[in-house]
């Protein structure tokens, strides 16, 4: 076989390899998952109770929540475990794509890349977190108290579920703001001094993004666009810093 040939022949290899490694880092993320799951699913029923503790505490005496179909009562506890596996594997699921990409990045971008990564995650957390212990006990206070005089609140666990799910994931991404600002300005797309002219934008925006991924009402909307425009200021200052660092380095 000619040297020209054997080049040919390994040209598809390198494709074939890194295809092969990604399927088995999914496969490694989708087992992680799974492995959580079959970890947690005995313990589903006390997931639910966790989580929608913050209204039932506040529900006025003799009320409760209900399911209004069927199967509720299983696949609702079902779906919050399976995403709670999801939500405790990320750091895995994310070692394993830093895994794949990494050989493939110098070694100042790892630098930068790896405090990122724990940062994202770490903020993912922190802003489930406010969500579930700061958020949820006002609004539900507030959705608890003003109902009209005669009607009993009998929340379906179901509509609940969504309606918290789509609140952690709000705030989680939320919670990112300072990571987003810090790429953009660390990849040069922007300036902190650019950023900084554009808050009236940015504070109108996150009370846009609060109105749309939260209830209709103005509390829940301010406690999610006023940590938004506080994680703003803090991804301007970050990227202050390192401009300031990238000045001050040698050529």
């Amino acid at each position: 076989m000619s040297e020209t040939e054997t080049d040919s022949a390994d040209q598809p290899l390198p494709l074939v390899a890194h295809l092969t490694e990604l399927r088995d880092r999914l496969l490694r993320a989708v087992l992680a998952v799974l492995v959580v799951f079959i970890c947690l699913f005995p313990f589903a029923n006390d997931i639910y109770a966790f989580v929608s503790q913050p209204l039932r505490e506040l529900l006025p005496e003799g009320a409760s929540m209900i399911a209004t179909e069927v199967a509720s009562p299983f696949l609702t506890p079902f779906k919050l475990t399976l995403v709670a596996s999801i939500f405790l594997a990320v750091p895995y699921i994310l070692y394993q794509i830093w895994s794949f990409v990494a050989p493939g990045m110098y070694r100042h971008e790892k630098r930068f890349a790896i405090p990122l990564l724990v940062s994202s995650v770490a903020l993912f957390y922190l802003g489930a977190a406010f969500a579930y212990y700061v958020v949820f006990p006002l609004i539900f206070a507030f959705f608890t108290s003003v109902g009209p005089e005669g009607i009993t609140i009998m929340t379906d666990i179901n509509s609940y579920l969504n309606f918290v799910l789509k609140l952690f994931f709000a705030f989680g991404i939320a919670f990112e703001i300072p990571i987003a600002a810090v790429l953009l300005i660390w990849a040069g797309i922007t300036t902190a001094d650019e950023l900084a002219r554009k808050r009236p934008y940015i504070i109108v925006g996150c009370f846009i993004f609060g109105m749309l991924l939260t209830p209709p009402d103005v509390i829940s909307q301010s406690l999610l666009a006023i940590p938004m425009w506080i994680l703003f200021e803090m991804g301007v200052f970050l990227g202050r810093l390192i401009q300031r660092n990238r000045s001050a380095a040698p050529s």
